[in-house]
């Protein structure tokens, strides 16, 4: 019975033993090389693997940056100042990076637009497409109120205020969590230091617009015929802006009847 214990064991140490030095000659025969610069470039990220930069976090984006695939500066987490210690590792000049933040392109709160119904229900901003008029405020292109882009960030940049999601800039980093989270796709990412912001989302005609909203911009058109740099173009009742043409002067700012462009 002893040797038939020892056997056993014999065997099983013979097998464990084969079994690991096969491992570590397949560890060594398969190994894949990894460029020492993408851990450095890794170490270098935030680390809070938000997504913003378009890669599967920041280990993506570390390797897509050490393969040439994305720019040292594609972090809007980390920013210029990130941008310029991965350029340093990778041997490269930094390019000069515009910073961003989110803008929710609403100010229909509680005051400036009402209630069609009381809502009882599942406070969920992506259920709202499910229930009549697409929720119970006025108009069916504003900001619902419920908070998912809150949920979404994971920097504490963005809180519903009197009904409205309105972002803190300073906190903003511009990864992008709550533009996805919106259904009503009323966020977006500007350039951080612009003065003039359309907070207006409705395709609705001016009449309906104004029934619904009090600041509501009604495709008037006067911004765009005033804007001395051709900056602002109406589209589907709505102004928009391009913020690359635009020289902050504030024409649009002044001349807007409804103020559905304000400053910030």
């Amino acid at each position: 019975m002893i040797s038939g214990i020892l056997t056993a064991t014999i065997l099983v140490g013979c097998v464990g033993l084969f079994i690991g030095i096969f491992l570590g000659i397949a560890g060594i025969k398969f190994k894949v090389e990894t460029d020492e610069r993408e851990e450095k470039v890794l170490n270098a990220l935030p680390g809070n693997n938000c997504g913003g930069c378009g890669y599967p976090g920041c280990s993506g984006l570390a390797s897509a940056i050490v393969k040439g695939e994305a720019k040292v500066n594609a972090c809007p987490v980390g920013g210029e100042t990130v941008g310029n210690i991965i350029a340093s590792i990778m041997g490269v000049e930094a390019t000069k990076s515009k910073r961003m933040t989110a803008f929710v392109k609403c100010q229909g709160d509680c005051e400036k637009t009402h209630k069609l119904y009381e809502y009882t229900g599942n406070e969920d901003c992506r259920v709202m497409k499910f229930v009549p008029a697409g929720g119970p405020k006025s108009c069916e292109y504003g900001c619902l109120g419920y908070g998912n882009c809150v949920n979404a960030c994971a920097f504490d940049a963005i809180h519903v205020v009197d009904g409205v999601a309105v972002v803190d800039k300073e906190k903003c980093k511009a990864c992008g969590a709550c533009v996805s989270a919106c259904p009503n796709n009323l966020i977006e990412l500007i350039p951080y230091d612009s003065h003039v912001c359309v907070a207006c989302s409705s395709k609705n005609k001016g009449p309906e617009v104004m029934k619904a909203c009090s600041v509501g911009c009604i495709g008037c058109s006067i911004c765009a015929k005033n804007c001395p740099s051709e900056a602002i173009e109406v589209s589907d009742n709505l102004a928009k802006i391009d913020y690359e043409k635009c020289i902050e002067c504030g024409t649009c700012l002044e001349k807007c009847p409804k103020k559905a462009i304000i400053g910030k």
